[in-house]
């Protein structure tokens, strides 16, 4: 895709992974359209199931580049540094999953974080944005904006409390303290911790489990439901589980999926 986020599938599962690691790989507004870029295409190809995203080297992402934080400070005001149209993965049908990277809950394939080393400012951000997080032993995780005189970033202040709960959330918006993966994986923030050796492996590992084991329509259907329910009251919650029950009862991946159960086999869900 391009040299600053580099774009690899294999089993059902489409790697992206963030490739400035002598800038602990910053975020630029060019890295966010090859992102984007990378996005689109993994959510297009429909031999992709299961997304997971990383960095290279040390870190995840550091957060903004300093270099750009520095123009931000020198001019006052903020500059994406984006200057052409951008690729808009997911649905466009809903504004609260429209927004800067809230995008990352419409696309129609779950998303899956490694968290290979720090992860701050905006990528503390994409690691919220995404259904699921692991992370390295000793990763450090922060909000950061507290420390650099600026509001919580793009929806986080909604986004934290559902994670975390509103305590422990406003302790991380309000200091912006680095907290450690095992801290991280104590509260509920990240899944899981694996040595950092580990980490890539372990992750590939579950979303290739989860390409090969889970019905792609059913994949689809629960992350809708996750992120429309957080939204509405049980009735409707209740309500759309049971269409969707009835909608999906005749499908070919539910055929499938019982059949390999009567016959004791691993499902061929086709997709």
């Amino acid at each position: 895709m391009s040299d600053l986020v580099s774009y690899d599938a294999a089993e059902g599962v489409a790697l992206l992974t963030f490739n400035r690691p002598a800038r602990g790989n910053a975020w630029t507004g060019r890295m966010e359209v090859e992102y984007r870029r990378a996005l689109a295409g993994a959510e297009a190809d429909d031999a992709v199931r299961v997304i997971v995203l990383t960095g290279a080297g040390r870190h995840f992402c550091v957060g903004a580049d300093k270099d750009a934080l520095d123009g931000f400070r020198a001019s006052g005001r903020y500059d994406s540094g984006i200057r052409e149209p951008v690729a808009e993965p997911g649905r466009r049908d809903d504004p609260d999953l429209a927004g800067r990277h809230s995008f990352l809950w419409s696309l129609d394939k779950p998303v899956v974080a490694a968290v290979n080393g720090a992860a701050a400012g905006i990528g503390f951000v994409i690691a919220c944005y995404c259904d699921l997080r692991f992370a390295a032993a000793g990763a450090k995780l922060t909000t950061s904006t507290a420390r650099l005189g600026l509001p919580a970033e793009y929806g986080l202040s909604w986004v934290l409390p559902r994670l975390v709960g509103l305590t422990r959330a406003a302790s991380l918006l309000l200091t912006g303290a680095p907290i450690l993966a095992e801290e991280a994986e104590r509260i509920g923030l990240v899944n899981a911790v694996f040595p950092p050796d580990r980490l890539l492996d372990e992750t590939l590992a579950f979303a290739r489990r989860m390409a090969r084991e889970c019905a792609p329509s059913s994949l689809l259907a629960t992350k809708q439901q996750l992120y429309a329910d957080l939204r509405r009251p049980l009735a409707e919650a209740d309500a759309d589980a049971v269409r969707r029950m009835e909608e999906m009862v005749g499908s070919a991946d539910f055929k499938e999926g019982v059949a390999a159960l009567v016959e004791g086999r691993a499902p061929n869900f086709l997709g």
